[in-house]
């Protein structure tokens, strides 16, 4: 057997908000919208993890999820344009990645973050 995809699932009432996040700032393509369901996500190749985590690193509370893209500033860019509050960060990690923190509209923790 092989696993083929992790879908994180987010639960919501409202599933529009999803929208303008994860589609308008962060660029996803919205692959399925139901009455009960909207996928975003990408059509290029992605890696396939899932993390157990105690700690979020250098102190910080663990991410409900991680978004590594490959352009951190204009990510950055995005988020402030649209007025959400960065958390934490933009800092550099000791074990090589660059990332923010911010929250989703369902209250996600969100960790945007770029390998170096």
């Amino acid at each position: 057997m092989k696993v083929k995809r992790i879908v994180a699932n987010v639960e919501t009432q409202d599933i529009t908000k999803a929208k303008h996040f994860y589609e308008k700032i962060l660029g996803l393509d919205q692959l399925m919208n139901m009455d009960f369901i909207a996928t975003y996500g990408s059509h290029e190749k992605m890696e396939t993890q899932i993390s157990f985590l105690s700690e979020g690193g250098s102190g910080t509370p663990v991410p409900d999820l991680s978004i590594e893209v490959d352009d951190l500033d204009e990510a950055l860019a995005r988020i402030k344009k649209a007025g959400i509050s960065v958390e934490y960060g933009p800092v550099g990690e000791p074990w090589g990645v660059r990332r923010f923190f911010v929250r989703d509209p369902f209250g996600k923790l969100i960790n945007i973050l770029i390998h170096l």
